[in-house]
């Protein structure tokens, strides 16, 4: 890897497959990072249900999903969360780490696919089926 007048330039030794699979992670991360730093990445997140909320306490996540109980999860530090009704939107400037954490959080409530109740991420399209009876 050699940088020169604010080009980063990745090189590799010779053409062995895992030789030109590594050379392409690298370029990729690298681009990664730029992109990052200048504009960083964001997902966001929907919760569609009757009673699912969402509160933001201090720097943590208070969900109200229709368990017994509220969920709490700690949003790490490098991470910057924002609500808006019942859209959540993961900001950070490492693309691993929105993608973590949105995971994460998605986790805690997967949508289901008879009546769609659940997070998911806003471009995400639920497959419905229908019910036992079979009407639509």
């Amino acid at each position: 890897m050699t940088v020169k007048e604010n080009i980063v330039t990745v090189l590799r030794h010779d053409d062995e497959a895992i030789n030109r699979a590594r050379h392409g992670l690298m370029r990729a991360l690298i681009n990664n990072m730029v992109i990052g730093v200048n504009q960083g990445f964001e997902k966001k997140l929907e919760i569609n249900g009757v009673g699912f909320r969402v509160q933001q306490q201090g720097t943590d996540l208070k969900f109200n999903l229709g368990f017994s109980h509220d969920v709490i999860y700690k949003v790490p530090e490098d991470v910057k969360i924002s609500i808006e009704q019942n859209v959540i939107t993961v900001n950070s400037i490492s693309k691993q780490r929105v993608g973590q954490v949105a995971a994460e959080i998605r986790s805690l409530k997967k949508p289901e696919p008879y009546k769609g109740k659940g997070i998911k991420y806003s471009d995400e399209h639920i497959i419905r089926k229908s019910g036992k009876s079979g009407k639509e």
